[in-house]
């Protein structure tokens, strides 16, 4: 039987073209079935790891946060006088010490805070305002100004490993971020469910798995190349879909559901080092609320549910995980007429987990000013609270993963 042979009867009703719906710039996208895969970068065949047992779990509040609302300075009194309506009084806030404390429903985190496991860094973000969403998230995910190589942090990062499977890097969602693209591979799906590891026509050996290798086996394209890569990698990620799934406990969130699926996936055991998970809807020009009503209730809520659930889940795993969120940039000081907040710079990173110098706020605070272009400013570059993380949890190179870039200390993670 001829390779073309092999490939029928599927073939017939499956060709290349009419499989694959489009390609990224230094990837590939596929809809195969009811699932959504996309491949940054061709990996070969994997080798032993040589990153570390470890996994970076990095959250980006999609929209910009207003780090002031989750995190307030209630120790400077310009916040109370440029918001005399979504202000929180002191008397609100959580794990307060003399200058800042929580938002009061962050308190699932309370127990995370008060082990020693989270903490936040304030007046964080990038070295310069950039207030369009799309491009301030780019600036922060490639984490490399000036370069015109389009490759992420967590791509190069990932990179250090002798490991180049595409679990390496994993993605909760349609795509795969800037910070995991590049020539490394990185596998997103929507959840396992929607993997080709949930769909068991595409199961080792089926006809359409099988049809789908002849289809690609000859093809020397970056697409093609993603493809092997994906088939090849599926029945690893299939030993996720054997762990219990706790979805449940997590809240009813999309952000819930995601952390969920990470949870299985890292207890499965498949060497994943990178994954990246979104929250949206933080883009909270209008509405963003008091303590008994408005968006940052729901969405500060279901941030900290999801992630004290994250970490319950993981049991002694935990032990092996740093989570860290980031956005792309602040909001202004001034609340504006509609009882929202327009874009800012500087913001708040909540970093949990293994290797952290938790229950305690860092970073330098510059004071605030009462105007309503007044903007939170960056003290502390967002890429050395990144650095730290990647030092003290991985064997890579803060000057591969951070090019050109020199970190100040943060003190937020162990050294040893």
């Amino acid at each position: 039987m001829t390779t073309d042979e092999a490939c029928c009867p599927e073939m017939r009703a499956m060709s290349r073209r009419g499989v694959l719906q489009g390609a990224a710039l230094l990837g590939a996208s596929a809809t195969i079935g009811s699932a959504v895969v996309t491949i940054a970068g061709a990996a070969p065949a994997a080798a032993a790891s040589t990153l570390g047992t470890g996994t970076i779990v990095v959250l980006s509040l999609r929209g910009a946060a207003d780090g002031l609302s989750l995190v307030v300075p209630h120790g400077d009194a310009a916040y109370y006088a440029a918001r005399p309506t979504i202000a929180i009084p002191k008397t609100s806030l959580l794990a307060a010490d003399s200058f800042f404390g929580l938002h009061p429903k962050l308190a699932p985190l309370l127990p995370l805070w008060n082990a020693g496991t989270l903490a936040a860094v304030h007046a964080t973000g990038l070295p310069v305002a950039n207030r369009s969403h799309f491009a301030a998230m780019e600036q922060l995910e490639d984490a490399d100004p000036g370069s015109a190589a389009r490759v992420g942090w967590l791509n190069r990062m990932i990179g250090t490993d002798t490991d180049t499977s595409p679990l390496q890097g994993l993605a909760l969602g349609s795509l795969v971020p800037t910070s995991l693209q590049g020539p490394e591979g990185a596998l997103s799906m929507p959840s396992l469910a929607d993997s080709l590891a949930g769909d068991p026509a595409y199961a080792p050996g089926t006809p359409r798995t099988v049809s789908l290798g002849c289809a690609w086996s000859k093809d020397s394209s970056p697409m093609a190349t993603a493809m092997r890569s994906t088939l090849a990698a599926t029945p690893k990620l299939a030993t996720a879909l054997t762990q219990p799934d706790r979805t449940s406990t997590y809240g009813g969130s999309d952000l819930g559901a995601a952390l969920a699926t990470v949870a299985r996936v890292i207890k499965a055991g498949i060497g994943v080092s990178a994954v990246t998970v979104d929250q949206g809807d933080w883009d909270m020009h209008t509405d963003l609320g008091t303590l008994t009503k408005g968006r940052m209730l729901a969405n500060a809520g279901d941030l900290a549910t999801a992630i004290a659930a994250f970490f319950a889940d993981l049991g002694t795993l935990a032990s092996n995980v740093t989570l860290v969120t980031i956005s792309e940039f602040g909001r202004r000081v001034a609340e504006n007429s509609n009882a929202g907040l327009d874009h800012g710079w500087g913001n708040v990173m909540f970093v949990a987990g293994a290797g952290v110098k938790g229950g305690k706020y860092y970073g330098t605070w510059p004071g605030l000013t009462n105007s309503l272009d007044a903007d939170l400013t960056v003290t502390t570059d967002y890429r050395s609270v990144l650095a730290e993380i990647v030092a003290a949890r991985t064997t890579a190179s803060t000057a591969t993963v951070f090019p050109g870039f020199s970190p100040t200390t943060v003190g937020v993670m162990r050294t040893a």
